[in-house]
């Protein structure tokens, strides 16, 4: 659900359908790809017989087999790797007419797939096909004195809007996700990757057709029209359950005010790390380094470094040090321009800035007490992480904070749901409702109540 207007809000990751790619003699669709809407009326009439679509296509997956919806995530992998020469002429075509608009490196590196990235996607719905099926299992069974036995079972949310930025590997992952837990999916892009999406989609939708399921199961918004984002806000006449958004904070406070349907979102991933007077150097060094400039455009990047200043006096310096050495701009307050002159002086803006980029704002604070406060103000509790050999202040640290993940000397980039073991990620929760952390296949279901009896009645 939507959180709290501010810092508790949830995290998703969108995708997007496509009808196919050109070049291929294969049909994709049963149905066929819907012509591209050219006025606010087709676009209307479209997205309402998506919604049908993909509500009648939910109905048929919450009872699809284990088997059958593994063996489309097999097929889908299968074919994601025979296409990638497809896959890369896209990515190549969205790459090139972004470029025209002088994109950030960070942004590129968001949107670029190469054959390391697309190898990955395929092997990510191995994973996902490799997971358990939450579809069925029974959370909770116990039996009334008179009789009844009753049993809370997993069952699918039913058709989940995801709408996406410049990610276009989201497409698979969430694709993965929706089908294995049982949902159909509707997917809209952002027009920056809609090449490289309808290619990743098209691997998907033959996927579905090999196992013999409805090729409705996920859908591509076929146009880039940003009318279509406000229909699915409104839910398409109560075709969508829930709305996924992953992108910028523009994009998700657009979904957060305009839903008329449950939101998992969060607005942004501004993740500190905290660097404790116990820590030691040469491991506060490699993961600081590593959680800034590992990806920088990444949710679980830190955003901001706060360092003790009980700290032995050379642990500054040399953590702005090995930074600027790694090629990232640093932005600090008085402690840490005096700790390096490159330090450039940060602004109040800059300790709730979500760079996505080459950029870290740096703080010395009063311990640990101070980074929990600093961390609660600026924060957007998404990631934080504490580096310390004193297991007591490390466990103050964890405990005290409410961010949905905080890490113990580890890298806050280890916020996916992959490293997770999770197979993959429709993003990362912030909110407290429903889910929180690493959007799986188990945080995108709900459940209901089986009750079974032998006859009994209420008494009056």
């Amino acid at each position: 659900m939507a959180g709290r207007s501010g810092k508790s809000r949830s995290a998703v990751r969108a995708v997007q359908l496509a009808p196919g790619v050109a070049g291929s003699s294969r049909r994709v669709s049963r149905q066929p790809a819907p012509a591209k809407p050219e006025t606010l009326a087709d676009v209307g009439k479209a997205m309402v017989a998506l919604g049908r679509q993909a509500r009648a296509a939910a109905q048929e997956l919450a009872l699809a087999p284990t088997k059958a919806k593994n063996a489309a995530l097999m097929a889908a992998a299968g074919e994601m790797r025979a296409q990638v020469a497809a896959i890369l002429d896209a990515n190549a075509r969205d790459l090139a007419a972004v470029r025209e608009h002088r994109a950030t490196a960070a942004f590129l590196d968001r949107l670029t797939l190469d054959p390391k990235r697309v190898e990955a996607m395929a092997k990510g719905l191995e994973e996902v096909a490799a997971l358990a099926d939450p579809i069925g299992s029974v959370i909770a069974r116990w039996s009334r004195p008179n009789g009844l036995t009753i049993e809370r079972v997993r069952v699918p949310l039913g058709v989940i809007g995801i709408i996406y930025e410049s990610r276009p590997n989201v497409t698979a992952d969430a694709g993965a996700l929706c089908l294995k837990s049982g949902n159909a999916a509707i997917l809209r892009g952002g027009s920056e990757s809609h090449n490289s999406s309808r290619a990743i989609q098209v691997c998907l939708a033959r996927g579905l057709r090999a196992a013999g399921l409805p090729d409705a199961a996920i859908q591509l918004v076929p146009t880039t029209d940003r009318e279509a984002v406000g229909l699915m806000l409104k839910g398409l006449d109560g075709a969508i359950d829930v709305i996924v958004p992953r992108g910028g904070k523009s994009l998700v406070a657009r979904v957060q005010e305009e839903a008329r349907v449950p939101v998992f979102a969060h607005l942004e991933g501004i993740c500190h790390t905290y660097v404790d007077r116990s820590a030691d150097l040469a491991m506060a060094k490699a993961i600081v380094v590593n959680a800034k400039m590992r990806r920088t455009g990444v949710c679980g990047a830190t955003e901001t470094l706060l360092v003790d200043a009980k700290a032995p006096a050379g642990h500054l310096p040399a953590l702005i040090a090995a930074l600027i050495e790694a090629g990232c701009e640093v932005r600090g307050d008085a402690a840490a321009q005096k700790a390096n002159a490159d330090v450039k002086r940060a602004s109040e803006q800059d300790w709730s800035t979500e760079y996505l980029d080459a950029i870290i704002s740096v703080k010395m604070v009063d311990g640990v007490d101070a980074a929990l406060e600093h961390i609660r103000k600026y924060g957007s509790q998404h990631t934080d992480c504490i580096i310390a050999n004193d297991e007591d202040t490390a466990e103050r640290f964890l405990a005290r904070l409410d961010s949905a993940i905080v890490l113990h000397n580890a890298s806050t980039q280890f916020a996916d749901g992959g490293e997770f073991g999770m197979g993959a990620e429709i993003g990362i929760a912030t909110g407290r409702l429903h889910a929180r952390g690493p959007v799986g296949v188990e945080q995108l279901t709900t459940f209901k109540y089986v009750v079974r009896g032998t006859g009994q009645v209420r008494p009056g």
